[in-house]
């Protein structure tokens, strides 16, 4: 076992998504310093091993589930996607998918108090060129802020 760490010392990068129930059920570590150079002590399902870890996260935000997915993980995290994709979840595994960039403008100042209702939960909830911006309590679909903020 090579030690390169301080005891307890955890290394950077994220462990990937392991199906549960898969692996070995070994314990062939117990904390990311029994594991060589950059790898991380991770779950494999059942016991735990030495992983090279994951690190790329790339822009944009994961789009909201819809329904129910795959139960199923395709990927572990940014970098097993191709082009600009990211690893998001589908509802119950994860697949690459194109990241939600949202509709261009600015939400305007929500002003006062207004219904403590989520009609929205992102800009694509919303038609045409409406985004979705809190109106003091809650979010609801409303036409872009078009003036100079200054």
């Amino acid at each position: 076992m090579t030690v390169d760490a301080q005891p307890g010392a955890r290394k950077p990068g994220l462990c990937p998504l392991r199906p549960v129930g898969v692996g070995l059920c070994v314990e062939s570590c117990h904390e990311d310093n029994h594991c060589p150079h950059h790898e991380k002590c991770c779950s494999n399902g059942c016991g735990h091993e030495c992983t090279a870890p994951y690190t790329e996260v790339k822009p944009g935000v994961c789009p909201k589930p819809v329904g129910v997915g795959v139960c199923a993980t395709f990927c572990s995290g940014d970098n097993d996607c191709p082009n600009h994709e990211k690893c998001c979840s589908n509802g119950c595994g994860h697949q690459c998918k194109a990241p939600y960039t949202g509709k261009p403008g600015v939400c305007p100042k929500p002003g006062g108090f207004g219904l403590c209702v989520e009609s929205c939960s992102e800009d694509d909830d919303c038609p045409n060129h409406e985004k979705c911006c809190s109106n003091g309590c809650g979010h609801e679909c409303t036409a872009p802020y078009k003036g100079w903020i200054p």
